[in-house]
């Protein structure tokens, strides 16, 4: 007895198949993909990365966050209220109080694009929120075009402004991109006066919070340059005209220079050197009206929610290291060559009277970053101003490369927040994922739905084969009907057309003959040679 198996839903069981596959394929890529691009890859300039790597910023972090934390003997924490957006920056308009909010975008390993430009200005220009950018290369080009800068994208050589670092022999190594340089807290270097250049911050100052006319010094490690320029929105007449006030905190020296064609060699005619290349530049925009809590009228109560004028700022700095924990308090940095003051031909302890020794990185930004927020607002209610983590800081973790495991759940959260910045929405989309998933690998069959099919009459059967004299006659039919379709005709429309009508219609003698000769003969490589020809015929 035969057995003939035949199966059923056969089509719909291999669809199953063909999806689970795809589902499975698509899923082993979103997971390995992230994880070979982050292979290899040290995360640097993080905030979140609990280690003693100078190109970290757990100092930072540190220091400004909650109170009671300390590094060193002397520096303190801040109080501020730290946090961190992993997926993207564009959604900072959706933040809680973005008057009250700073974002710190320290060394951007891959470029911020035109949409988190556009949602950073917005950002600073009308909700009155706070942004330091830190970069030493183009990658944060697109975001500070909007106020009008460019970062150059090659190293700043300055000969004159320059420290050194002691080796473990002892001998102090100079090189003309360890640059430092003498920042104001907030006025451009060229508005202020003699006096003021010349008086540097003491701790008092800092302390009382006089910080209008005095400059700190600051060190940078192979900073890049800053180019100022102008927007349409600048000027008054403009119906786009945004009030700003933007000011240049520190310049390089007069002898500085970019290094463009990267030979370190001030001659080359390639080499930009302008006279006025800003290592940091402050704007601010002031009147922006938002809401939040007010200062009563005697200043010892609240007097309820109302209209807020508030400031937005943004800073830009030309090195991303200026945060790192090597340059951010002076321990560590004593522990990487460096001193407190510098010994170089112009040192900045020449040109400051008081306050003039430098005490690592932190406590020019600890002072800026101050003066940034909200914290000296007089209408804004002492509740607030009184306790440091109403005011957030938040590191952008997004423009670094993650770990390799953290990286596919990194690339998904940025893919969502995309979509939708609602918790409960967010969460939904990923929980809908996971089901979507779950059902399409279940619909799939374990195995093939088989029926046994037993029927002796199929015994004897055969398949019919063709006889080889119609082999002809079938290429033949299907070299006419080929030309009636393209010729849009009916069967008969096409019955009607004589012989010479339908030689010209087909054009190709070969096909003509196969056509009407009674005399030629064909061997079956011949006629799949035509059977070629005639799928080809009709088209250019």
């Amino acid at each position: 007895m035969t057995v003939i198996e035949m199966a059923v839903g056969d089509e719909g069981s291999r669809f199953n198949t063909v999806v689970a596959i795809a589902l499975i394929t698509t899923l082993l890529m979103v997971l390995l993909l992230p994880m070979a691009f982050a292979a290899g890859k040290e995360t640097s300039y993080s905030a979140y990365e609990d280690s003693s790597d100078a190109s970290q910023l757990s100092d930072v972090r540190t220091t400004l966050g909650p109170r009671g934390a300390q590094i060193g003997d002397d520096v303190e924490s801040q109080g501020y209220n730290i946090a961190n957006t992993i997926s993207t920056p564009m959604l900072v308009n959706d933040w809680k109080k973005p008057h009250l909010t700073m974002l710190l975008i320290v060394g951007p390993e891959k470029p911020i694009d035109e949409t988190e430009a556009q949602a950073i200005y917005d950002f600073v220009t009308k909700e009155g929120g706070k942004v330091v950018v830190a970069a030493d290369n183009s990658n944060a080009n697109t975001l500070a075009g909007m106020f009008g800068l460019t970062y150059y994208d090659a190293p700043l050589y300055d000969s004159q402004q320059t420290y050194g670092i002691i080796n473990e022999d002892g001998d102090e190594f100079m090189h003309p991109t360890n640059v430092w340089g003498l920042h104001s807290i907030n006025k451009d270097d060229s508005e202020m006066q003699d006096s003021e250049k010349s008086t540097g911050c003491s701790d008092q100052m800092i302390e009382n919070k006089i910080l209008d006319s005095c400059r700190m010094p600051m060190m940078f490690r192979q900073p890049t340059g800053i180019k100022v320029g102008a927007l349409e929105t600048d000027d008054p007449e403009s119906s786009d005209y945004i009030e700003r006030d933007i000011n240049v905190l520190s310049y390089a020296s007069k002898a500085a220079f970019i290094d463009i064609a990267r030979d370190g060699k001030e001659g080359t005619l390639e080499n930009d050197a302008p006279g006025d290349i800003a290592l940091t530049v402050r704007i601010d925009y002031p009147g922006i009206v938002t809401s939040d809590l007010l200062r009563g009228a005697a200043g010892d109560s609240d007097s309820g929610i109302g209209d807020l004028t508030v400031t937005g700022s943004i800073v830009f700095v030309a090195d991303d290291e200026v945060f790192a924990n090597q340059y951010w308090t002076l321990s560590r940095a004593m522990e990487a060559g460096l001193s407190d003051e510098c010994t170089g031909a112009t040192c900045w302890q020449n040109e400051l009277t008081g306050g003039d020794f430098w005490q690592g990185n932190h406590a020019y930004f600890h002072a800026l970053i101050w003066d940034m927020m909200e914290l000296d607002n007089n209408d804004l209610a002492n509740t607030i101003k009184n306790q440091r983590d109403n005011f957030n800081i938040v590191f952008d973790e997004s423009r670094h490369v993650t770990g390799v495991a953290s990286q596919p759940f990194i690339e998904t959260i940025s893919t969502i927040v995309l979509l939708t910045s609602d918790d409960f929405l967010k969460w939904l989309i990923i929980l809908n994922l996971g089901l979507l998933l779950l059902v399409s690998i279940m619909v799939v069959p374990e195995k093939a739905n088989w029926r046994h099919v037993f029927d002796l009459t199929r015994f004897r059967e055969r398949p019919t084969k063709l006889d080889a004299t119609q082999y002809r006659q079938r290429v033949q039919k299907a070299l006419f009907s080929k030309v009636r379709v393209f010729y849009d005709l009916t069967r008969d429309q096409m019955a009607l057309k004589s012989p010479a009508e339908v030689q010209q219609m087909i054009g190709d003698p070969r096909l003509v003959e196969l056509a009407y000769s009674t005399t030629r003969t064909y061997s079956p490589q011949e006629l799949r040679e035509l059977l070629t020809s005639i799928r080809r015929w009709g088209k250019k």
